[in-house]
């Protein structure tokens, strides 16, 4: 039996009756981050904001899936910045399929942690794209790329940590005094950066001495102060012994300031460590206006030093169930009677 063949020809149709199978679009962040807050790094931080929103959104593939930006936070190490982390968590729980950032060492400047997040982020196949220097990590070549990239990243944090320590100790010996004055009760600064007195809490100061130098304790002082809703420079309305025993002792309140109390050990962690002679420090006299006289300061300051020396640490010594009902401080949680002195 002979088979046989028809061909049925193709209807001709107008125009497309099938509709194409749509590609689901790439959730795409962005990372952006600068690492003090100046104003000339806050407008690079607005930029990179404004720049790959607009960017994300003109690629027709891609979802805008948002910007993460951690505003004057360090590179260095990825603990304190926040959202950078909340971005590595909504890549793993599914939120983000991709993520571009400006360079790697916008991203990371720790080798470890750069690698470390970028291997975590392949295995769920999310890639990272570095515009600067035009590496994605999911190419083969991504990840050699990466690792020389991320070290010459880690050097160069290394380096302007050292600059930065340099130019702090040229300014130290020139007596240019620079003070976080956010928590410190007293001062303000003024337009140049210099310290000011701020005259209310001048007065809370001035108390806490005219009160000591009465005879009242610390504990007495800081009960006094609470009773009468006084809050402490961090804000807070409880005051402790340790608090006001800093403020009795900070040579600040004469109008002389003793800079590099401490230091930092690691310039990855940024770990700072009181400075026990390891490095050198600067003792600047008059630098500001003093909020206590001297001869008060120091006849105080004396009377407190031996207060410690004479009574309390012997005191303690033999009675170390006293010590949280002096201080009001859980005894777990000192390693060392100086750390409640």
């Amino acid at each position: 039996m002979n088979k046989s063949v028809t061909l049925i020809p193709a209807r001709k149709r107008m125009g497309s009756t099938e509709q194409e199978e749509e590609k689901p679009k790439l959730k795409v962040a962005a990372y952006c981050r600068v690492s003090t807050d100046s104003d000339e790094q806050a407008t690079s931080y607005e930029t990179q904001v404004e720049h790959y929103t607009s960017f994300i959104k003109k690629n027709p593939d891609w979802e805008f899936a948002g910007v993460f930006a951690d505003d004057g936070i360090s590179g260095c190490n990825t603990k304190k910045r926040n959202e950078f982390n909340r971005m590595i968590s909504e890549c793993l729980t599914g939120n983000i399929d991709m993520i571009v950032t400006k360079s790697i060492s916008r991203f990371a400047r720790n080798t470890l942690d750069c690698l470390k997040y970028i291997r975590q982020l392949k295995e769920k196949n999310i890639p990272v794209f570095f515009e600067k220097e035009n590496i994605n990590t999911m190419d083969t070549k991504g990840e050699v790329l990466l690792t020389i990239m991320a070290s010459l990243a880690q050097q160069e944090s290394q380096s302007l940590s050292q600059n930065v320590k340099l130019g702090l100790q040229y300014r130290y010996q020139n007596g240019q005094v620079q003070v976080n004055h956010n928590r410190f009760l007293g001062y303000t600064k003024d337009e140049e950066g210099h310290l000011i007195i701020e005259p209310t809490e001048a007065e809370i100061v001035k108390r806490i001495y005219r009160e000591y130098r009465q005879g009242s304790s610390l504990k007495q002082i800081g009960e006094s102060l609470e009773s009468d809703g006084i809050l402490t420079a961090a804000g807070k309305p409880t005051w402790r012994a340790e608090t006001l025993k800093k403020i009795l002792q900070n040579e600040k309140y004469i109008g002389n300031t003793l800079l590099q109390k401490t230091y930092t050990v690691d310039f990855l962690t940024k770990k700072r460590v009181k400075n026990n002679g390891i490095v050198p420090q600067y003792y600047v006299t008059d630098d500001h206006e003093a909020i206590i006289p001297r001869d008060l300061y120091n006849n105080l300051s004396e009377s407190l030093s031996q207060y410690i020396q004479g009574f309390l640490v012997p005191f303690l010594l033999k009675s170390p169930t006293f010590l949280p009902k002096i201080l009001g401080k859980p005894i777990e949680k000192c390693t060392t009677l100086r750390s409640y002195l």
